[in-house]
């Protein structure tokens, strides 16, 4: 392990001193920055007009970032350091701070806020805490709900540092098990261009025809036999603006709690600027069934339409989910992400999606959704890169896509019309379902060249049909009519499966954010695309032993099987579920740097079979990271609950469930008797640590 955790108070981190101000802690990691070297941005003291603020500056002036009311400049390379000074000296400008990038992230801007966020041990006491503020000129803001002694703070005007050499420097303090800056970059939509009107719905029934496959659709006529939603379900869609006036979004009780965040207000309609992306995604999922234009998934559900700023940083995704969860959402969806190649969620992000995920509906939780994205790359994994534009991506590249990664989400790829793979839809073990979509070229959207195709290029045609779905009133919409056929991407395909999760609740209003996620995944339809990739060339699109595909992961949605057994479920409520708690508190210490580990039982009687299981684990360690957890069933079936991704934090106390690590079902439908162990193994040496309690909760037939 890297670090010695149990360094005096005061003593610095391990990170070169030269280095502190070029390095971020975020989500566990150290992520390498690089100073974009024409840019900076400041803040100023008092609204001051923009031109008047540019007047006393050098450089031109670019843009404004609302989330944090920082506004971007650009100068030449050679001046940049005059201008910062210059800016740092004005009257006027109360933050300036250079824009970084991250190393392996080119194109992709990151701009600091003032903000930090800094979780203690569960030891450390609050005059500890302002002690620690207090010496790096930091004023307390708020805590943080859902992590434990977790704060967020203001870097005041007494700090002599920026956030980003703070962090580090709080890193060397034992007390501190994680601080990040709260840093802004480019929110993406995952848009690929390409009642009357609902014969040409084929994602949601058809017969055949050109360019439709056998069962292309998602079935949901007969999931409409049994409902067509309910305005107690809340839809919200979370996206760049919305056209309420489209009458395809009207009805009694249809629209709930609109929020603005780029305008800071309660109208979250559309400009001149852009065509509206989420007035596309609305329609896909909650179009009313009011005998014009289109339908959506879920006609019957009210509508929850959320504007974003078009920059994400944790106060931005804070607001989308607080706000969801508070108004009453039931159904999160997402049809965007962060445009940069490896982007880690920070503590504060992290936590937003939880508390939402957990606390949303009185405790049984938002079904949250994303969109998989359009590059055509993992997830979660490793591409050797070459042939892009400006070579902005080259060489071996990690990529990750953290909202999509969370285990609370649902991640949504694409399919065709003829049942195959979209050729942009991002892949990989965190894919949950699939969805109807569009086909077309792979890309992505950086802020320094703005859209963009993925490499190398697809010289093939790409067949598929489009998405029909609401388009923004008139000539400013993607056409000069009221509806589009040519929608599409990951970003078609998300709020399909969120308008069937909403059907499924509708059906259900009992079922889990879990159980809902469970039902979607385990009644979806296994489709199969053997034929290779036309840009990689990869063949992921069959099952493995646990059903689980990398392309189309359960499978592709299906409505009616879903609301059938959601359905199913209530009329069988009255099934006796009993659950057997077994705990064993004995304190365990943890060798160092031992591939045997250690193992700690749990005996369980009961002989009937396993419904549902959760582990809990309460780990003390110096470098959690050290550590890979495993539960072993007494058939001595094992499962890895925790791989080496918990960064430096000294404390874990967690529940693992069979929907945050699906290896868990495979230990479903089997007796509960014998011998259930905890097996932890400490990978690396120098750091220590014990195991002091954990517990098993199965749920079984009574």
């Amino acid at each position: 392990m890297s670090t010695n955790a149990n360094s005096p108070e005061n003593s610095p981190s391990n990170i070169p001193t030269s280095s502190l101000g070029m390095i971020i802690q975020r989500g566990g990691e150290e992520l390498v920055l690089e100073k974009v070297p024409d840019r900076f941005t400041v803040r100023s003291k008092t609204n001051i007009p923009v031109p008047q603020l540019a007047r006393n500056l050098l450089g031109s002036w670019r843009s404004s970032i609302p989330t944090s009311h920082l506004e971007l400049f650009r100068v030449a390379s050679t001046k940049l350091e005059t201008a910062m000074s210059q800016a740092r000296s004005s009257t006027n400008v109360a933050f300036a701070s250079h824009v970084y990038q991250i190393k392996g992230n080119p194109g992709t801007a990151v701009y600091l806020s003032d903000q930090m966020t800094i979780q203690f041990a569960s030891w450390v006491d609050n005059t500890r805490i302002n002690s620690i503020a207090t010496k790096f000129g930091l004023v307390l803001d708020k805590p943080v709900d859902g992590l434990p002694n977790t704060f967020v703070f203001i870097v005041g005007q007494q700090a002599t540092q920026n956030p980003i050499k703070i962090a580090n420097q709080l890193q060397g303090f034992s007390e501190i098990l994680a601080s990040e800056p709260n840093i802004i970059i480019r929110q993406e939509s995952y848009y690929k261009p390409r009642d009357p009107l609902y014969f040409q719905q084929w994602y949601l029934n058809h017969n055949g025809g050109n360019q439709l496959a056998h069962g292309s659709h998602i079935s949901v006529e007969k999931a409409w036999d049994i409902t067509r939603g309910v305005r107690s379900v809340v839809v919200a869609v979370v996206d760049d603006s919305f056209d309420l006036n489209h009458p395809d979004f009207m009805g009694s009780g249809k629209i709930v709690a609109p929020l603005n965040l780029k305008d800071k207000d309660f109208l979250p309609l559309p400009t001149q600027e852009q065509p509206s992306h989420g007035t596309a995604c609305a329609g896909i999922a909650i179009a009313s069934e009011n005998g014009t234009g289109i339908a959506g998934v879920a006609p019957g559900c009210a509508f929850m339409p959320i504007r974003t700023s078009g920059f994400l940083d944790d106060e931005s995704i804070e607001a989308i989910f607080d706000w969801a969860l508070e108004k009453g959402a039931s159904v999160i969806s997402c049809s965007w992400g962060a445009a940069a190649v490896y982007f880690p969620l920070s503590l504060r992000q992290r936590a937003a999606i939880t508390r939402a995920a957990t606390k949303g509906r009185n405790g049984k939780g938002c079904v949250i959704l994303f969109a998989a994205g359009n590059a055509n790359r993992p997830i979660n994994g490793t591409v050797y890169e070459s042939g892009w534009v400006k070579d902005i991506v080259t060489g071996k590249t990690r990529w990750l896509s953290g909202f999509t990664a969370h285990p609370d989400v649902i991640t949504v790829s694409a399919s065709t019309s003829l049942n195959k793979k979209a050729a942009y839809s991002n892949w990989g073990s965190n894919i949950s379902i699939c969805a109807p979509s569009n086909n077309a070229q792979p890309g992505m959207w950086f802020e320094q060249t703005g859209f963009i195709y993925t490499q190398p290029a697809i010289a093939a045609s790409l067949p598929g049909r489009g998405m029909f779905t609401t388009d923004q009133l008139g000539a400013a919409g993607y056409t000069k009519d009221d509806f589009t056929p040519y929608f599409g991407g990951t970003s078609a395909a998300t709020p399909v499966v969120a308008g069937v999760a909403a059907l499924v609740l509708s059906a259900n209003l009992d079922l889990t954010t879990q159980q809902v996620k469970r039902i979607l995944e385990e009644t979806a339809d296994k489709i199969v695309d053997l034929e290779p990739d036309p840009q990689l060339g990869l063949r992921y699109g069959s099952y493995d032993d646990n059903g689980h595909c990398q392309w189309f992961g359960y499978g592709k949605v299906n409505a009616e099987n879903a609301v059938k057994a959601a359905h199913k479920l209530q009329k069988n409520a009255a099934i006796a579920i009993k659950n057997i708690v077994g705990r064993n508190n004995a304190v365990l210490s943890i060798p160092d740097n031992y591939q045997q580990g250690i193992k700690s039982p749990i005996m369980i009687s009961e002989s009937s079979n396993v419904r549902d299981i959760q582990v809990s684990v309460n780990i003390s360690h110096e470098f959690l990271s050290d550590l890979e957890i495993y539960l072993i069933a007494p058939n001595n079936q094992r499962v890895l609950l925790q791989s080496r991704t918990l960064g430096r934090r000294q404390e874990l106390q967690t529940t693992y469930s069979v929907q945050t690590h699906p290896g868990l079902k495979n230990l479903l439908n089997q007796s509960a008797k014998g011998n259930w162990q905890l097996w932890i193994i400490d990978t690396a040496p120098q750091d220590t640590g014990k195991l002091n309690n954990w517990q098993l909760l199965l749920s079984v037939n009574s």
